[in-house]
């Protein structure tokens, strides 16, 4: 079989996310949030094809590492966590429920617009299950296929599990969110002094952006930044980036946009000019074409997820 390329930019992701997941920050969170909440936690690529239990096992629900052993079920999981995640990259901090009832949660991480993983938590019911639950859980994994053993292991497993009241768990689910914006920023400090994976020119254009979004960035001053010639920065910076310079400005800007909407008070006109747009047509435009809704219905629908 052919292995397809890994491009420069999606191995500098993934190497990033490597040194996140080792630093002193990511731990001591890690272990604070695993002891504060009962939850697991765990940080995992963002290539939702690569999902899978890994062996953090701190918190882990006994139902998901027993179900890990049946095929059907494992590949029902493993689907859920893919379209969890595509969710999480277009939305944001997303949760829904397993084929079994279990709650999931996907928060995601960025290096400026890319999201280069997701913080993992959930495994928990978030009502106490029953009977009639498990009976159709087995008819969902296929009963014939289990012996009296592996139905009596599943079963015992299964109501093992715990059961978290949803308005507590979207609390936590809250403070994770507070920590995936702090490694985000992290993500920043970790990337400009990276070991060597991205080129240091391509590290200072992201640093010049950063500080600069709600200026105008012209191809040819980010260029002289990283000591560049234009036509030799833009392919470097596609290489590594994944993204042309205009769509990477962009998205920047649109993801900054994200968390200005959630203040209600923040004026759509106002926002568009904060944060380096020089019309609010043109605001609305990359918006919607990035986000795929409007600045407008965008932020109803945070606004209504909120408060319900």
């Amino acid at each position: 079989m052919i292995q397809a390329a890994i491009l420069p930019h999606q191995e500098f992701g993934t190497s990033l996310l490597q040194r996140i997941a080792n630093s002193d920050r990511y731990k001591m969170y890690q272990e604070a949030f695993r002891t504060a909440t009962g939850l697991p936690l765990r940080i995992v690529s963002a290539d939702p094809d690569g999902w899978c239990l890994d062996d953090q096992k701190i918190n882990r629900s006994p139902f998901c590492e027993a179900i890990n052993l049946c095929d059907s079920a494992c590949g029902a999981c493993v689907e859920t966590n893919r379209r969890l995640m595509r969710q999480a990259e277009v939305s944001g901090p997303s949760t829904c429920h397993c084929f079994a009832g279990l709650c999931a949660t996907a928060v995601p991480v960025k290096m400026g617009a890319s999201v280069i993983g997701y913080l993992k938590t959930g495994q928990v019911f978030s009502v106490l299950p029953t009977e009639e639950q498990f009976e159709k859980l087995l008819g969902a994994v296929g009963r014939k296929t289990l012996d009296k053993g592996s139905r009596t292991h599943l079963r015992k497993a299964y109501f093992q599990t715990r059961a978290v009241e949803p308005l507590r768990y979207q609390s936590m689910v809250t403070l994770l969110q507070s920590f995936a914006e702090q490694l985000s920023e992290h993500a920043e400090s970790v990337a400009i002094i990276d070991e060597g994976s991205e080129p240091s020119a391509i590290a200072r254009a992201r640093k010049y952006i950063h500080a600069n979004l709600d200026q105008p960035l012209p191809l040819g001053h980010v260029a002289r930044e990283a000591g560049l010639s234009e036509s030799h920065f833009c392919r470097l910076f596609k290489d590594y980036a994944g993204l042309t310079l205009t769509d990477y400005v962009n998205r920047c800007r649109i993801d900054w946009a994200k968390r200005e909407l959630l203040k209600p008070e923040a004026r759509i006109s106002e926002i568009a000019f904060l944060i380096g747009y020089q019309s609010l047509s043109q605001f609305n435009r990359s918006f919607a074409r990035i986000v795929g809704l409007s600045p407008t219905l965008y932020r109803r629908d945070r606004l209504e997820r909120a408060a319900s």
